[in-house]
């Protein structure tokens, strides 16, 4: 290649070529060389500066397992060299609780008890979030380790195919309000029990594509919505009180599970609209990216003064631009939880994408010639760390007429590098290949994804 894809500006480094920026600025290394590894992490960190306090690490597909081993390894070396203390995964908000207490060594006594119960989506089942787990658990009973790590889930409470009851989430507020006003709890809870009905309804998968379905707008859930909005008036109202007779994290956990309550019920009422498929279909992606976004902004502030957070998640979940995503006929579009975090965090987010060159398991072959995967994985690996500079000093036509590579005939979660790739990511990481999680549910063959 010859054109010349960067614009000179006195802060940005300066190639003739593409193929120079990604020869001179690429860090490779392997996940299995320590030094090579902790290095190169180090590199990146240090570009980021020190305002980050949430740092993004998104997956290229669910089904990496490559890319799953590459994240223990990377939050190991935050944990142990630059101050992170939790790791936020996307998975159900509510039901992480539960990881959390087996880490912190409370609750249960065995990983199996909770496999299921502590994570949504099916992720407890995959053995690399067992590792990660079991990591933490270890380090944490380790007397040595003066900050213990925390595990959140920053999902909202609900799966593909179907969405959460309320219940969960609001008996959860109502439990910590008991602990110090019992009377005030009670009737609470007796006025939301009278509105919750039967779990099932609110988790009819049918409700997801047929709006007749959904018991979101009934006139049981608006009245739901209304004590919930009562319930956090009451946390608000009585904020220092309730802190002093708890203790403020306690105080600000429960004020997140009711805030994640309200719009887990917008969401429900998003799906009982009347109105065009995509359209609904879209607006509960939105809501999702939102709540995702206000949880990890909870997650920070909990942590601050204990150390940092490492996000995961799909790397559509994390980019700092907006999602596009092709479904049928639809092209579907909303703001993901990174475009939020960027503009609610500035510098302080930062993110990390991911790239594969192949992967036999998932149905993704060697990358066309002159895509962004094709250039990247021709450097040294196997794996490799390039900064993009947001876009900054790249000349935006030339950029947009790189080709995109062809997507996945058996992963449908999989998605490609894009020129917009180069301003949605602060770093990318790029796997020459990956397998297929362990643990994680068979993949059927199916058409290709065009990206």
């Amino acid at each position: 290649m010859t054109k010349s894809l960067f614009l000179q500006r006195s802060s940005d480094p300066v190639y003739n070529t593409l193929d120079d920026w990604i020869l001179h600025e690429t860090i490779p290394f392997s996940v299995d060389s320590s030094e090579t590894f902790n290095a190169s992490v180090d590199n990146v960190i240090a570009s980021l500066g020190d305002s980050v306090e949430l740092l993004g690490f998104g997956e290229a597909l669910h089904g990496g397992e490559d890319i799953l081993i590459l994240r223990n390894r990377l939050f190991q070396r935050l944990v142990e060299a630059h101050g992170y203390s939790a790791i936020a995964i996307e998975s159900s908000f509510p039901r992480a609780h539960v990881v959390n207490e087996y880490i912190a060594g409370r609750g249960p006594a065995s990983y199996e008890t909770v496999q299921d119960a502590g994570f949504s989506h099916g992720f407890g089942k995959l053995d690399a979030n067992r590792e990660l787990v079991e990591w933490m658990r270890a380090y944490n009973a380790d007397p040595t380790h003066r900050v213990k790590l925390r595990f959140y889930g920053f999902d909202s409470p609900t799966e593909m195919y179907s969405s959460d009851s309320p219940r969960q989430i609001l008996n959860f507020v109502l439990d910590y309000l008991a602990s110090i006003d019992s009377a005030s709890s009670q009737e609470h809870r007796q006025r939301i029990d009278l509105l919750l009905g039967q779990d099932s309804d609110w988790e009819n998968p049918a409700a997801m594509m047929d709006p007749t379905k959904s018991v979101g707008l009934s006139p049981a859930a608006a009245a739901l919505r209304v004590e919930t909005e009562e319930l956090i008036s009451e946390l608000r109202i009585r904020r220092p009180e309730l802190v002093a007779k708890s203790n403020k994290s306690r105080y600000l956990e429960a004020a997140q599970y009711a805030s994640v309550a309200r719009q887990l019920l917008n969401y429900h009422a998003a799906l009982a609209r009347k109105s065009k498929s995509s359209k609904r279909i879209v607006e509960g992606l939105g809501l999702r990216d939102a709540m995702m976004a206000d949880n990890l902004a909870y997650m920070v502030s909990r942590e601050r003064g204990r150390g940092k957070v490492l996000a995961f998640a799909h790397n559509s979940h994390l980019k700092c631009g907006k999602v596009e995503w092709q479904l049928g006929p639809d092209l579907l579009i909303w703001w993901p939880a990174g475009a939020h975090l960027n503009e609610m965090f500035g510098s302080r987010y930062a993110v990390i994408g991911t790239a594969v060159g192949v992967s036999e398991a998932n149905g993704i072959v060697q990358p066309e010639d002159g895509t962004l995967e094709a250039l990247l994985t021709a450097v040294p690996g196997p794996v490799r760390f390039i900064p993009t500079h947001k876009g900054q000093g790249l000349s935006t036509s030339e950029i947009a007429a790189l080709p995109t590579r062809s997507g996945s005939t058996k992963n449908s979660t999989y998605f490609a590098l894009t020129p917009q790739s180069l301003t949605d990511f602060d770093w990318l990481a790029v796997l020459n290949s990956t397998a297929y999680n362990r643990g994680g549910p068979p993949l059927q063959q199916q058409d290709a994804n065009p990206g």
